[in-house]
């Protein structure tokens, strides 16, 4: 017998008894960005490999490390992308969305990292993605936050994550705190672990991001970024702050919030959870400015976020949260078929009645069967009623509606007003 072909490592499967929480999560994103004016894009799984480079940063783990790289047939390098960010940008240059315009778009869809699987970190994950274009200043900030805040308040999530901001300044004023922080860690090299000696040489902001116990210490008496900041970029993450106090969100300033990708600048911010273990960040984001001209077009204020559906599906199941109940996959009825020919005209009367009723949520027998093992395949699919055509049904035109969760006595309904029954409305 040969062996079972398995998922690839990292790579999960939805069942069907999972789904139900992942519709729930998916109306409540979508509803969310439509309720702020947000759009819809969607764009290609695979893009040039240039573009995540470019964007993300060649001495990132994620380029470095983590990437699905592949050459194709015609020997160009293409890449699954690992995140959503860079391919929106792209696709807003191509098709001129930016030039003299504001752009609110929202997209969802499937990443990829080569990482080390464990709890809340997959190799294939999907992520809810919000960009905003054209608007410069702290308000479109402190939108992306009132968003987030009023999904986690709509999910009953509220009270099970901390919001975490902070501000990078411009690539100037990183410059001049980088140099800075370089200064610092040489001096304490020998306390330095593998990575941060690593990246000392490339991206020494995200020692600050590490997450070893034993550099803690070391990490908390760093030079703060906020020393480093211009007046400018002080007012502006001061204005986020001040509209959050006034809307009553709570959140934390973390000075060593830096984030993994290079096109980030100005406020940046993270929603986390203790709930999660060491993967609590469940949502995460801040300005771009710089990244549209990383790119090759022209100059364009730009902040956004990307929500980890796995991660926020897993909070909704640990807290028990009653998401798994998904009305629009609740059946209407299972129609029980008695016999050949009512089989048949079983099969003609569904569609039928799908055509008078396109909202109507019918699944029709199949693979035969008594009346009784019908009935427990009708009780099995959650259905409301079940709709009985035998013999005497037929030759009286009429059908049989059996209520499976209320106790009712069962009734008779004629075939020509079935779709009229309340029951199905």
């Amino acid at each position: 017998m040969s062996q079972n072909i398995q998922a690839v490592r990292g790579m999960s499967d939805i069942l069907p008894s999972q789904s139900p929480y992942w519709h729930y999560l998916e109306n409540h994103l979508i509803q969310l960005a439509h309720g702020y004016g947000y759009r819809e894009i969607r764009f290609p799984i695979v893009e040039q490999t240039t573009l995540f480079k470019r964007s993300i940063g060649e001495v990132t783990d994620i380029v470095e490390k983590e990437m699905y790289t592949f050459d194709d047939r015609n020997g160009d390098s293409l890449t699954l992308r690992p995140e959503g960010t860079a391919g929106c940008v792209r696709a807003c240059i191509q098709h001129g969305l930016l030039h003299n315009q504001q752009q609110r778009l929202w997209y969802l869809g499937p990443m990829f990292r080569h990482e080390r699987p464990q709890k809340g970190r997959f190799r294939q994950f999907h992520q809810f993605g919000i960009e905003a274009f054209g608007m410069p200043g702290p308000d479109i900030d402190a939108e992306m936050l009132f968003m987030t805040a009023r999904l986690w308040q709509r999910l009953g999530l509220k009270d099970h994550v901390i919001l975490q901001i902070n501000s990078l300044g411009t690539s100037e004023e990183r410059a001049v705190y980088r140099t800075t922080l370089v200064d610092y860690f040489k001096t304490h090299q020998n306390a330095l672990d593998e990575d941060a000696a690593r990246r000392l040489a490339t991206n020494p902001l995200r020692i600050l991001d590490s997450k070893n116990p034993d550099m803690r210490s070391l990490i908390a008496n760093a030079p703060l970024l906020s020393d480093a900041l211009g007046a400018a970029s002080a007012e502006h993450f001061e204005s986020i702050k001040h509209m959050l106090d006034r809307a009553g969100i709570h959140y934390q300033v973390n000075h060593r919030l830096v984030r993994g990708l290079d096109y980030y600048s100005g406020m940046v911010f993270e929603w986390v959870t203790e709930l999660l273990g060491a993967q609590g960040a469940v949502c995460s984001g801040g300005r771009y400015d710089k990244l549209t001209e990383m790119l090759g077009g022209r100059p364009v204020p730009a902040v956004g976020f990307a929500l980890g559906m796995e991660r926020v599906v897993a909070l909704l199941e640990t807290l028990l949260l009653p998401a798994g109940k998904d009305d629009d996959a609740i059946l209407d009825v299972y129609f029980v078929l008695i016999g050949e020919e009512c089989e048949q005209k079983g099969k003609e009367l569904a569609e039928k009645w799908r055509d008078e009723s396109p909202k109507l949520r019918l699944q029709l027998n199949c693979g035969g069967g008594n009346l009784k093992s019908q009935l427990k395949r009708a009780d099995k699919s959650g259905a409301k009623v079940a709709f009985i055509l035998g013999e005497n049904e037929l030759s009286s035109q009429t059908i049989t509606i059996k209520f499976l969760r209320d106790a009712r006595e069962q009734i008779n309904v004629s075939m020509d007003q079935i779709t009229n029954f309340e029951g199905i409305k």
